[in-house]
């Protein structure tokens, strides 16, 4: 699912639209998100009636990645690359897993980050670590499968048994 701002990660709400409500497909009923996304981020959620896969996603000990799209208000810095590599301490203690952040060369207000966990507002308290401000985030791949470029947001499409390795594979 190409999950679009305001829509929250979760199988019903009392008082947004879910993940679930976008999916206009009758056999809908099983299905749950795997993992969350801000309410305010858009991108990829892999929805599924798999609990084995989610377990296997979400297991602390999977690490599977997670590819974000970052739109930062202050230009990004040079010294961002290395404090990513290391593992941030956010929030006053909370430590996090190193990720690699990928600069986008051109344009100083945009990059890509890889997470391998994916702590409440992660990518957002990171940056915020680093004295910046994520403005716009997308969830653009999770594991070594990216999001259909072509799928509009709040749209859907079912990915193939060979897709589902991918997800699970740096």
């Amino acid at each position: 699912l190409n999950k679009p701002a305001g829509v929250v990660s979760a199988t019903t709400d009392s008082r947004d639209k879910t993940v679930v409500d976008l999916i206009t497909s009758k056999k809908k009923k099983d299905l749950f998100p795997v993992g969350r996304l801000d309410k305010d981020t858009e991108g990829f959620v892999l929805i599924t009636d798999d609990g084995e896969l989610a377990h296997r996603m979400l297991a602390p000990r999977s690490h599977v990645p997670k590819t974000y799209f970052v739109r930062l208000e202050k230009p990004w810095k040079e010294s961002y690359k290395d404090k990513f590599a290391e593992g941030m301490t956010i929030d006053g203690g909370e430590k996090c897993l190193p990720a690699e952040f990928l600069p986008d060369m051109d344009k100083p207000l945009e990059c890509r980050l890889i997470l391998h966990e994916g702590k409440f507002h992660q990518v957002k308290r990171m940056f915020q670590a680093l004295d910046n401000k994520v403005v716009y985030l997308k969830r653009i791949a999770i594991g070594n499968l990216p999001l259909d470029e072509s799928l509009e947001l709040g749209k859907c499409l079912e990915i193939l048994h060979k897709d589902v390795e991918k997800l699970l594979t740096p």
